[in-house]
């Protein structure tokens, strides 16, 4: 069996999984979120939405992002273009109402504060357009001071929801970790008793051909259709073995600090 394939087989499917730690969260859900607001007590915490780390959570983490998390996403967003159009139109109003006014005073320096009636007509309509000005500009500001406190309380919420995914994913995580590790040290206890019983069976061909080859020569290999030469393949093993152990004392001797006694 393939030993990746065998390793996955010891996991439990990410959805299965989820589905069995709902209960477990769903407990934990009200201890957990308690925590959780302690910790964040005092933080400043980034708009998450604009942070490029937070994305990658969800990528890295291999997790489908909940509804909730979208919705709180999307609103976190909505909430951000408001505040980014407010302040844009607001200065584009300032920048009008600017213009309005210095109209004014200019059809007034005309007029030489005697304007007739096509005149007086015109600064009346400039001095609504600047009222309608201050009215946006005073509506916008009550928004813009409401905003912030929205931005943080969606933020907040968006981000102790990402705190509860993380935490179960790190526990998920975990648990998938201890079954891998725990596979790997049986593994490796089956991969040493194959390498016994491999030498073992090495030892018993060569033997057996040693026996065969003292009494029918070289034809041995032939007559038992032996698909390699015992003893060839020994003294491979044997020169290899050589080669391994004159490396791992040159490689000792190149050690810095390893002083010759």
């Amino acid at each position: 069996m393939c030993v990746l394939c065998a390793a996955r087989d010891i996991l439990p499917v990410r959805g299965d999984s989820s589905r069995q730690f709902a209960a477990e969260g769903e407990r934990n859900m009200a201890k957990s979120e308690d925590t959780f607001r302690q910790a964040l007590a005092g933080k400043k915490i980034p708009v998450l939405t604009l942070d490029n780390k937070w994305h990658q959570l969800f990528t890295q983490a291999q997790a489908e992002i909940p509804a909730e998390v979208r919705r709180g996403e999307e609103k976190l967003n909505e909430l951000l273009k408001r505040q980014g159009k407010l302040n844009t139109e607001s200065k584009e109003i300032r920048k009008l109402k600017k213009k309005l006014m210095a109209e004014i005073m200019e059809l007034a320096d005309e007029a030489g504060g005697n304007p007739d009636a096509k005149t007086k007509k015109k600064m009346e309509e400039k001095q609504r357009l600047i009222n309608d000005c201050n009215q946006k500009l005073e509506d916008y500001a009550d928004e813009l001071k409401v905003l912030p406190g929205e931005i943080d309380s969606v933020n907040y919420k968006l981000m102790l929801a990402t705190m509860d995914i993380c935490y179960h994913t790190i526990a998920e995580n975990t648990r998938d970790i201890d079954l891998i590790n725990d596979w790997v040290k049986n593994v490796r206890v089956e991969i040493k008793k194959n390498l016994v019983r491999k030498e073992d069976r090495e030892k018993s061909n060569f033997d057996l051909y040693s026996y065969m080859h003292d009494i029918f020569g070289a034809e041995v290999i032939e007559i038992f259709d032996m698909k390699y030469n015992p003893e060839e393949r020994k003294k491979a093993q044997e020169l290899k073995k050589k080669t391994a152990a004159g490396a791992g004392k040159a490689g000792a001797a190149g050690k810095p600090g390893v002083m010759k006694t």
